[in-house]
């Protein structure tokens, strides 16, 4: 882990600072929002670079584990997520539609440095990686139509141009980078670790963008953190705990059961965050919801770590 990642939740919350500061000058609000896009697609093209996906099949050699993760990922956390929204956010659909997003777009990143920390089987989430990429991808348009199309705040046409435009126009472009590279591997490796950090600068000044162009108005309802940070803490300790036992029922080695937990506890908050400020320009209650997550997501990885390291010794 470098030290950019690090102070990942430092740097996020000091976007968040920096920019409701910048958008009391008269000028900023308006002009801030028109980066907000750019910004988030060059932080997936960058993302999507680094993500294998031309390996997805390498995630099936281990059917059983990738079976088990697919179900967790992609039928029983959508479940729990929509549950959850029901039971703490029905009055609010903005942040209704937030958390689901949040909950239902695993991580393809940061769950790799946690796995390694708490020594499970790196090689294995890694494998599942790229499925995790394209099956959110896929079903993350779906999901919201599902769970959140009867709140009002969706319009399918706008949501569908946004996700052709924020993801479907990065993943594009880096599936044709990956083509001129290909065969040029030293190149690409000298290239892509020079890069590994930059997306998590564009999704600062993305962050700071949104919070200069609507910060005044979230910190009119700061109330609402309260509200969001609940399920949030309940979607985790639940996963946390479905995960552990599934595990064992299957009889996964304990390496195995560290990365199970792990793929199916970390969320993409990126990817969510980048289709809420394009396919809800004008909800920032609930890109609200997929800032906060982050900022409570990180520590608690910290901690589950630490948890699955004391499993292995006792």
């Amino acid at each position: 882990m470098n030290l950019v990642e690090k102070w990942y939740t430092v740097i996020i919350l000091l976007a968040v600072v920096i920019g409701i500061g910048i958008g009391q000058v008269e000028w900023i609000p308006a002009n801030a929002e028109s980066l907000i896009v750019p910004l988030l697609i060059a932080m997936l093209y960058l993302t999507f670079l680094q993500i294998p996906v031309e390996d997805v099949r390498k995630a099936f050699k281990n059917v059983r584990f990738t079976f088990t993760t697919v179900v967790i990922n992609f039928v029983w956390a959508p479940l729990l997520a929509w549950l959850l929204a029901m039971l703490f956010l029905g009055d609010h659909p903005a942040l209704y539609i937030g958390f689901i997003m949040l909950m239902v777009t695993p991580c393809t990143d940061w769950y790799l440095i946690f796995t390694g920390m708490a020594k499970g089987n790196i090689a294995l989430s890694t494998a599942i990686l790229p499925l995790n990429l394209l099956l959110q991808v896929l079903l993350l348009p779906v999901y919201l139509l599902v769970f959140g199309g009867a709140t009002g705040v969706i319009e399918l046409s706008f949501l569908v141009e946004s996700v052709l435009l924020v993801l479907g126009l990065p993943f594009l472009l880096a599936f044709l980078t990956k083509a001129l590279l290909k065969g040029k591997q030293p190149l690409r490796e000298k290239w892509l670790a020079k890069i590994s950090v930059w997306p998590i600068f564009l999704l600062s000044f993305a962050i700071m963008a949104m919070f200069a162009s609507q910060g005044q108005l979230l910190l009119e309802h700061l109330d609402y953190m309260w509200l969001i940070t609940i399920p949030i803490l309940l979607f985790f300790v639940i996963n946390f705990l479905v995960s552990q036992k599934v595990g064992r029922l299957l009889a996964f080695s304990q390496s195995d059961r560290v990365s199970l937990s792990l793929t199916t506890l970390a969320r993409n908050s990126p990817i969510a965050l980048a289709i809420a400020m394009t396919a809800f320009p004008d909800e920032p209650l609930l890109a609200l919801t997929l800032v906060v997550g982050p900022l409570l997501e990180l520590p608690i990885l910290a901690v589950v770590t630490q948890l699955l390291l004391f499993f292995r010794q006792n």
